[in-house]
Order: C-alpha cells, then sequence, then structure tokens
C-alpha cells in the first residue's frame, strides 16, 4: 500500500513538472516512478510511521530557501572584478547513519550552489565537501548541521 501512495506522490511530481495533464503523461509518470521505487527499495524506510511528513516539507523548505540564497551568494561572487575565492574541501562529522539519510544529504549539498559532496568515509561517519568559498569551515559544517542534517534527522526519525 506504501508503494503505491508513494507512486502516485511521484506520479504527481512528474505531472506537474513535466507541465503536461493528459492520460498518456500519467501514465509515463506512475511507470517511471514505479521504477525509480523499485531501485531505491532497500533504502527506504521499513514503515510509513517513521516519515514525518510536516517535517519532510520543511526540509523541502529550507533546501529551496538554501538553493535562492546560495545561487544568489554565488553570482555576487563571480560577479565581483576582485573574485576572492578560497575553495577547499572540509570534512563534515555525521550523526546521521542510514544510507538513505547519507544519500540525501550529499544529494542536498551537492545542488546546492557553491558546494559540493565529494566523499564519504569507508565507516560512513565523516562526509568531505568541497566548498567555493571555504575560508571559514566551521561555520560551513555549523550551517549544515543545524541545517540539512537536524532537518533529515527530524524528518525521518529512527
Amino acid at each position: 500500500m506504501r508503494f503505491v501512495i508513494v507512486n502516485l506522490l511521484l506520479t504527481l511530481v512528474w505531472v506537474v513538472v513535466t507541465g503536461s495533464y493528459t492520460l498518456h503523461n500519467l501514465a509515463l509518470g506512475f511507470l517511471i516512478g514505479a521504477l525509480s521505487l523499485l531501485l531505491v527499495r532497500e533504502q527506504l524506510p521499513a514503515s510509513l510511521h517513521r516519515v514525518r511528513p510536516v517535517k519532510v516539507l520543511l526540509l523541502a523548505g529550507l533546501f529551496f530557501k538554501e538553493l535562492t540564497l546560495s545561487a544568489i551568494k554565488v553570482a555576487v561572487m563571480v560577479l565581483r572584478p576582485n573574485m576572492r575565492l578560497r575553495p577547499g574541501i572540509f570534512a563534515f562529522p555525521l550523526t546521521i547513519t542510514r544510507d538513505f539519510e547519507i544519500t540525501l544529504l550529499a544529494n542536498l549539498i551537492t545542488l546546492t550552489p557553491g558546494t559540493l559532496s565529494v566523499d564519504v568515509s569507508d565507516d560512513r561517519k565523516t562526509l568531505y565537501v568541497h566548498a567555493l568559498d571555504c575560508h571559514d569551515p566551521a561555520a560551513e559544517r555549523r550551517a549544515i548541521s543545524t541545517g540539512f542534517e537536524r532537518r533529515i534527522r527530524e524528518a525521518f526519525p529512527a
């Protein structure tokens, strides 16, 4: 039952993103959603009660806020005549432990302009992140910890 509900949500997202509300597009969205869910079925939480929908929406809201602010920050950085960038890689200690959560965090970081997830340590306790402007790695770590990582823990409790 959960598979069908999640697949219907994915179908709805597909239809909204493509902007085509035809029966053929709905069927295609349902098929793509089903295939996607089959590919990630091992990473999905075991039960629906371990997913808090309101917290997932707050996580999505935080992502879009960070996406907007980071895009503006990167645009201002590269448009300055005296680009003083200090790119670097810093280690982010993970407090989340499940593969699904680590993958979600890494993808959220990568999708945010100016940052890129580079690697996860073998013991899955450290995420290595490349930042376009890494003048204060401690501040970057705090921002990830109090932002994305905290919202992921709230949305998908253990």
